[in-house]
């Protein structure tokens, strides 16, 4: 469940980071200010279950497909090979993080579900 979680902290940072490119209005503004909260918040949590390496890696490899590929879908971002290349390579290293990380067995964390 803490990768779930940290997928979902992922979605919200592709959000924020779009949010500080592409927000014009007080609404997108906040919108973009609540993203980075609960970001920040669900990563930090999740990094008390797991090791903070592996989910700073996590967060931040997923952030960058996740937003490099958001830029292309709905803002018409130019199309790379390389580019796409380069983020296959960088999601390889994330799952194979994923796979030899194994979850601490610590008590549970308040507001944290496993």
């Amino acid at each position: 469940m803490n990768w779930i979680w940290l997928i979902i902290a992922a979605c919200f940072e592709v959000m924020w980071v779009i949010g500080l490119k592409h927000a014009e209005n007080v609404w997108e503004w906040a919108g973009t200010v609540i993203a980075i909260i609960v970001s920040f918040y669900v990563m930090i949590r999740v990094s008390a279950r797991l090791p903070v390496g592996t989910v700073y890696a996590v967060f931040v490899g997923l952030g960058t497909a996740g937003t490099v590929l958001s830029e292309m879908i709905f803002f018409n971002e130019p199309f790379h090979l390389v580019k796409m290349l380069l983020i296959l390579l960088l999601l390889t290293g994330v799952m194979g993080l994923k796979l030899v990380t194994k979850e601490k067995s610590a008590a549970p964390v308040k507001g944290v579900k496993s």
